[in-house]
């Protein structure tokens, strides 16, 4: 587990535009069990979280169409959280971080890892902006 000062920046760089924390089981399936589109943001400390996860995610955002609910849990800190979150990301092995796109509680678009890692924020922005596009 990471301590709570080391990650309170990395948690705000989502947060501060929107994405609501989750740090329960309950949370997860509480914001999974909504209707309309919800976006999952696995966060982490690692350095694509910092570089490409979460720039593509706020940059995506800036889309006409959007997720109707934007949460995020933290690997390391949100044990609980994440796993309930991956649980639902099923067939994907557990990566971190990752983004999923789920529409009325069913995964309609995953982004894993290495779709991640080594790519520029805009193109991850692009990716999500196409699914939102797509499915919201």
């Amino acid at each position: 587990m990471y301590p709570a000062e080391l990650v309170k920046p990395m948690r705000e760089d989502l947060t501060k535009v929107g994405f609501k924390e989750l740090h329960t089981a309950e949370a997860v399936e509480a914001a999974l069990a909504k209707e309309g589109t919800t976006l999952v943001v696995v966060n982490s400390v690692c350095g694509c979280a910092a570089a490409n996860a979460r720039p593509g995610a706020r940059e995506s955002l800036q889309n006409a169409k959007r997720p109707d609910n934007i949460v995020t849990v933290f690997a390391g800190v949100d044990k609980e959280a994440v796993d309930a979150a991956r649980g639902h990301m099923v067939p994907f092995p557990p990566s971190s971080p990752c983004m999923a796109l789920f529409k009325d509680g069913e995964l309609v678009h995953m982004l894993e890892r290495h779709h991640i890692e080594g790519r520029p924020a805009e193109l991850i922005a692009e990716n999500l902006m196409d699914a939102y596009n797509v499915h919201c």
